[in-house]
């Protein structure tokens, strides 16, 4: 089958002027250097090729849904106004499959003067649809855009977040086979946010339309995305199936793990027991991400060294939110004493598990603790050395919550009716 959207070699490219001597001058002062202008006495303006676009090669098969990620700059709009059709390749060339319903930024394809109800009608016909094709998806995409006591008054006087409303309500309901979405839902509010990209999930997956999404929420894109391409400097840097990778490497995240913390001097620590270490790793080991998804499984990891034993060891962690409460504590005796780790004198590593789908989006404190319990305090809370690591999508598999959350948890629960067996 042949891919929905086939790029070969596409190139942007834009001419920067750049004006010899000061940038800003005075109309007297452009009025005194006419002369000279004319005599060809005056400095002339420089002027520099600039490529947001270079050498983009790619192909898209019926159904994908694409995340486009890159920083401000890479190239992401670029690429998406060419898709559209709006601007014109300097290289290269694009071959689309389908119709493509487009959302770049607010108000694109509406024409001011016109209504909410005409602007529909007009969003139709520039996508090859006549009216009665528009009548039939009428009345969802006034009920999902919520502006009905609005729907003839010129779009003039909508807000921005009306503009979006209606803009996403039309291009999302009407049957084109391609759908582009630029960073336009940032305009809307959170409630609005959830509702399109649960609309975004469902023309993809139910009714099978290519997507194509540039966004700045990771959590979006990992969520919806079954392919992601990262964009650098106008070029494609990565184009994978693993979405969680491109969005690591998209944050700067690939190159290492959250920076733990080791002692450097435990020979002047005169304690019972020396704290050695501190870490956040992967179940095998290795340094976890600086940043963590919420259904991810990491563990921390604390390195000591026992001079003594002592049945009140406790040893432990903190856990503090990013304005430092207390979230809980934890310690290797919480369990039945049955279960509790065989300590020994000399240097040790325990490790506890981190909860999964507990902690929502956010920045987060360990902090090791350790004490003889109820008697003695060895490193008190506030006193112990500490890691901060940052937590980032994985929030569940809900359409509804690709967004942060309120509250600093978001665990994932079971529900179901009280009629049901043992509920």
């Amino acid at each position: 089958m042949l891919p929905v959207i086939s790029i070969d070699g596409l190139g942007k490219s834009y001419r920067i002027r750049h004006r010899a001597g000061a940038p800003y001058r005075t109309l007297r002062e452009d009025i005194m250097r006419l002369p000279r202008r004319l005599l060809g006495m005056d400095q002339v303006e420089s002027t520099e090729e600039f490529w947001a676009l270079g050498d983009v090669n790619l192909e898209v098969a019926e159904g994908d849904r694409v995340g486009i990620i890159g920083r401000n700059g890479a190239g992401k709009s670029t690429l998406l106004k060419l898709l559209s059709q709006i601007t014109e390749p300097s290289a290269g060339r694009i071959v689309l499959r389908g119709r493509v319903a487009s959302i770049l930024e607010v108000g694109t394809g509406f024409h001011p003067e016109l209504t909410g109800r005409e602007n529909i009608f007009l969003n139709g016909a520039i996508l090859g649809m006549n009216r009665a094709e528009v009548r039939r998806k009428f009345d969802e995409i006034v009920a999902f855009a919520g502006v009905e006591r609005f729907l003839d008054t010129p779009v003039k006087r909508y807000s921005s977040g009306m503009y979006v409303r209606l803009a996403f309500a039309v291009a999302a309901h009407l049957e084109s086979e391609v759908l582009v979405i630029d960073e336009v839902l940032a305009v809307g509010d959170a409630e609005f946010q959830k509702k399109c990209l649960g609309k975004i999930e469902d023309v993809s997956r139910l009714e099978g339309r290519t997507i194509l999404f540039v966004s700045h929420n990771m959590n979006a894109i990992q969520s919806l995305c079954n392919r992601a391409v990262l964009m650098e400097q106008g070029r494609v840097k990565l184009d994978t199936a693993d979405v969680r990778q491109a969005t690591h490497d998209y944050l700067g995240l690939s190159g290492g793990g959250v920076s733990g913390w080791t002692n450097p001097s435990p020979e002047s620590c005169t304690l019972p027991v020396v704290p050695l270490g501190l870490h956040i790793q992967t179940k095998d080991g290795n340094a976890a991400k600086p940043i963590i998804a919420n259904d991810e499984e990491v563990w921390v990891a604390v390195d000591i060294e026992l001079k003594v034993l002592d049945p009140a060891l406790t040893l432990g962690y903190v856990l503090y939110s990013e304005d430092g409460q207390v979230l809980y504590w934890s310690y290797q005796t919480d369990g039945r004493e049955c279960d509790w780790p065989a300590l020994s004198v000399g240097k040790v590593r325990l490790r506890s598990p981190l909860p999964r789908r507990l902690l929502n989006e956010g920045t987060y404190r360990v902090e090791f603790i350790s004490s003889f319990h109820f008697r003695q305090w060895l490193t008190a809370p506030g006193t112990g050395p500490s890691i901060n690591f940052t937590i980032q999508g994985g929030l569940s598999e809900s359409p509804l919550w690709h967004v942060r959350r309120p509250g600093t948890l978001a665990p994932v629960l079971p529900w179901g009716l009280a009629n049901d067996e043992g509920g």
